[in-house]
C-alpha cells in the first residue's frame, strides 16, 4: 500500500513505544456505511499509524494498523462494534512485527 493514496487523518505513534502490528478482516455490512471513516478516528485518537480500505468483495473492510499493542487490541474492539449505520459479522485478526512503514493513518480507495 502506498502511502501516497492514503488520506491522511492520524499523526502516528507514540514515540518510545514499542510498535506492533496488527492486519484485521471486518466482515458485515462494513462498506458504504462510513465504516472506514469510523476507523480512521478511532485509530487518528489512539495515534496508530497505517490504513483501512473496502475489499472487491463487497462485504469486507481490511485493516492495517501499527501502534502499542493496547491501542491496538482497544481497536480491534472499536472494529467488533462498528459504527451506528453498519453490522460487523466478522472480525479475523492476524498479529506481527512493527514496520514503520506508515506515516499517518488513512483512508485508502
Amino acid at each position: 500500500m502506498s502511502q501516497g493514496s492514503e488520506t491522511p487523518c492520524g499523526s502516528g505513534a507514540q514515540p518510545g513505544a514499542e510498535t506492533v502490528s496488527v492486519r484485521a478482516v471486518v466482515r458485515g455490512r462494513v462498506q458504504g456505511v462510513g465504516f472506514r471513516d469510523f476507523v480512521c478516528s478511532r485509530a487518528r485518537w489512539l495515534s496508530l499509524t497505517g490504513y483501512a480500505r473496502n475489499l472487491p468483495d463487497g462485504r469486507s473492510v481490511e485493516v492495517v494498523a501499527e501502534g502499542t499493542r493496547d491501542a491496538l487490541e482497544q481497536l480491534i474492539e472499536y472494529l467488533q462494534e462498528g459504527p451506528r449505520l453498519g453490522r460487523v459479522d466478522a472480525v479475523k485478526v492476524e498479529w506481527g512485527e512493527g514496520t514503520g512503514r506508515h506515516g499517518r493513518f488513512g483512508v485508502a480507495p
